[in-house]
């Protein structure tokens, strides 16, 4: 039997994808399968949690890469300098280096609420298979699967 596609160009120009009825939504290259499949095997979520950590670990070279730039350009710091300083912000150890000039501020300000939201983001992609798994269970066996 074949399965209908829908297709739609989205507002960033990617194209989505749904296949039905029941079947696997993929998005944005993020696919988990439908409450009414079944439980993904051991090794497809494995190779799912690996992905997911790979969007993760580059989100966070992302975000260290924007730090690094900032601190060093902004700042004035040096290579090494900038990049203890965006780890620690990153990691929300907190400043090493003491910043003189109102951009270097501005931009340690704006650096350190945008690791805030980067932190939740990086855990929320990482944990994301996870919880789908754990729900999906949970729903397999309300249903007596």
């Amino acid at each position: 039997m074949s399965v209908p596609k829908l297709s739609w160009r989205s507002a960033v120009g990617r194209v989505d994808s749904i296949e039905t009825p029941y079947t696997r939504v993929y998005i944005h290259g993020m696919s988990f399968e439908h409450h009414r499949q079944p439980l993904a095997s051991r090794n497809h979520f494995a190779r799912r949690l690996l992905k997911f950590a790979g969007y993760s670990a580059a989100f966070l070279a992302v975000s260290l890469l924007v730090g690094l730039g900032g601190y060093h350009w902004i700042c004035d710091l040096g290579w090494v300098d900038s990049l203890l300083n965006a780890s620690m912000i990153l990691t929300g150890m907190g400043p090493v280096s003491t910043l003189s000039s109102d951009a270097a501020k501005l931009f340690a300000s704006a650096y350190a609420l945008f690791s805030g939201v980067a932190f939740l983001t990086t855990f929320s992609i990482l944990i994301a298979p996870i919880l789908h798994r754990i729900l999906h269970r949970l729903h397999l066996n309300e249903r007596g699967e």
